[in-house]
């Protein structure tokens, strides 16, 4: 059956929707899926922008071969090389031989590497052009949005980007494949989480993206994941403008890692504290229980973080330092930090954060909190320290 969407004359929508995947790039939990959108354009030249990942070929092929009837693909434009999006090439290339592909200079050593493809290449620089017909593409170029090859395609008569993986989203489309089709509330998280986890370490190069691109007008936005948009626009760049330049609301995410309760005690005393003194927007979170993706995504929304682990092997908790890891690894910036510990004998978490905060350059507000076993009135009064610090610097 042909699921093909006309999204502008002779534009398409060739896209997928994976309800089987449990988790993307064998990291992410994807609880609503996820969407691969592709692209196809028909005019005096035929070319297709970005494919879909491979297991979803035979539907995406018979989508394809029901637009075109019979007539030849000449280009396929490489925005992005992810597999999730360059999974489909192979096989276009079998039936599509003369085929151009259409890339950057780093584009096609990657081409290369994963699928041995070296032949019918077109490079494409900043701003470079190519007509279609009626339909022509422009290119710019947006490295480490999220990777070095990143590149974007602009259609000026039609003024629609097809953006790649920027302005992406998890969770399939149900029903619709516009943004005033589908229940934005319902991908509420899934917008927030996919830019926080996917594309969130990179604010600088998508603040430097957003100022390339911002002169462009835009009638339609074509991501590779999740909705077009259409009707929501200048909502969704101005999220990612926020979300780039690591802007945060009033709020505090606490994380803890508790064995068996004590440090869990200890978490929920500070947010009853903060929650006294005003703090409405607390997410207190179990990393054993909870995934990372979804703590750093509140973390992107809320400017105060509070970590808390037990002790375990004289350390930290697995859980814990995997989230620290992930951190560290994203360079999130702007935000205050406490964190506190329990433990029963010799070592601990606290050398573990105080290792944790030198390294991401976060401010910390306060002394940290450190307990023996059950919490005693002591150890309530340093976490009402925490509480009382975190929320004058948030209040200040």
């Amino acid at each position: 059956m042909n699921t093909a969407i006309e999204i502008k004359k002779g534009i398409y929508w060739l896209g997928m929707n994976d309800r089987r995947t449990h988790i993307f790039e064998n990291y992410w939990p994807l609880p609503k899926g996820v969407a691969y959108n592709s692209y196809l354009i028909v005019d005096e030249k035929v070319a297709i922008v970005d494919t879909v990942e491979r297991s979803h070929m035979d539907n995406y092929l018979e989508n394809l071969e029901a637009v075109l009837q019979g007539r030849k693909v000449d280009y396929l434009i490489v925005n992005h090389m992810e597999p999730d999006h360059s999974g489909a090439i192979k096989t276009l290339l079998c039936h599509y031989p003369e085929m151009t592909v259409v890339g950057n200079a780093k584009t096609f050593p990657m081409l290369a590497n994963y699928y041995g493809v070296t032949r019918n290449l077109h490079e494409v620089k900043e701003g470079d052009t190519l007509s279609l017909g009626t339909h022509t593409l422009a290119f710019y170029m947006v490295p480490m949005l999220h990777w070095p090859e990143t590149m974007v395609t602009y259609i000026p008569e039609e003024q629609l980007l097809f953006s790649g993986d920027a302005f992406g989203a998890f969770g399939t489309l149900d029903g619709g494949i516009f943004d005033d089709q589908v229940d934005l509330d319902y991908l509420e998280e899934e917008i927030s989480r996919y830019y926080s986890n996917i594309v969130g370490k990179y604010g600088m190069p998508a603040q430097a993206a957003l100022k390339k691109l911002g002169g462009l007008p835009l009638s339609m936005i074509c991501a590779t994941h999740g909705p077009i948009w259409r009707t929501h626009i200048a909502d969704i760049i101005a999220r990612y403008d926020k979300w780039s330049k690591y802007e945060t609301d009033e709020g505090v995410v606490i994380a803890f890692s508790s064995m068996y309760g004590h440090t869990e005690q200890m978490a929920e005393v500070i947010g009853r504290y903060l929650g006294e003194m005003g703090i409405k927007k607390i997410r207190i979170h179990d990393t054993s229980k909870t995934h990372p993706s979804y703590i750093i995504n509140d973390i992107f929304r809320y400017k105060g973080v509070i970590l808390g682990s037990c002790a375990y092997n004289g350390g930290i908790f697995p859980t814990m330092e995997t989230l620290l890891c992930e951190l560290e690894n994203m360079g999130v910036k702007n935000h205050c930090l406490a964190y506190f510990g329990n433990k029963t004998w010799g070592g601990g978490a606290i050398p573990r954060f105080k290792a944790f905060a030198e390294k991401i350059k976060w401010e910390v507000v306060a002394e940290p909190a450190e307990a023996c076993g059950a919490m005693k009135t002591t150890d309530a009064e340093q976490c009402k320290a925490i509480a009382e610090a975190m929320v004058a610097k948030l209040k200040a």
